[in-house]
């Protein structure tokens, strides 16, 4: 069964999103996610100082299976991106909630996090 952390927030397209500290939370794929994917080869970032809308194709992770899309969960500016997932992709299947996180974005709307699942409803979600 995927680790599905309760302090954080979740999307049905399998991101998830940190609580917010000072405007600024952080990006990444749930454990469930990288599980379906296998082995990541490869991680296509975005450009810091990107602005994104909700769902926006936000990056792109590439595994032996198949290359997937990743949909920004809410609205922002990029501010910093995993750099070490340049030379270790692996990163994401070791460590998805921690090392392996994506990028950091600014807030346009903090209320958007209110349409995100919690850890339940994103439990539900891949059991369904």
């Amino acid at each position: 069964m995927s680790e599905v952390p309760n302090k954080l927030k979740y999307c049905d397209s399998h991101e998830w999103i940190s609580s917010v500290d000072a405007g600024v939370t952080t990006i990444g794929i749930t454990d469930h996610a990288q599980d379906q994917l296998g082995d990541m080869v490869f991680v296509e970032l975005p450009e810091v100082g990107q602005a994104f809308e909700v769902k926006d194709e936000c990056a792109v992770v590439e595994s032996v299976k198949a290359a997937s899309d990743i949909y920004c969960p809410v609205s922002g500016e990029v501010i910093e991106v995993n750099e070490a997932l340049a030379d270790s992709p692996e990163l994401v299947n070791e460590d998805p909630y921690g090392d392996g996180w994506l990028f950091k974005i600014r807030l346009a709307n903090e209320a958007e996090l209110d349409n995100l699942l919690d850890a339940d409803g994103y439990q539900a979600a891949i059991d369904a």
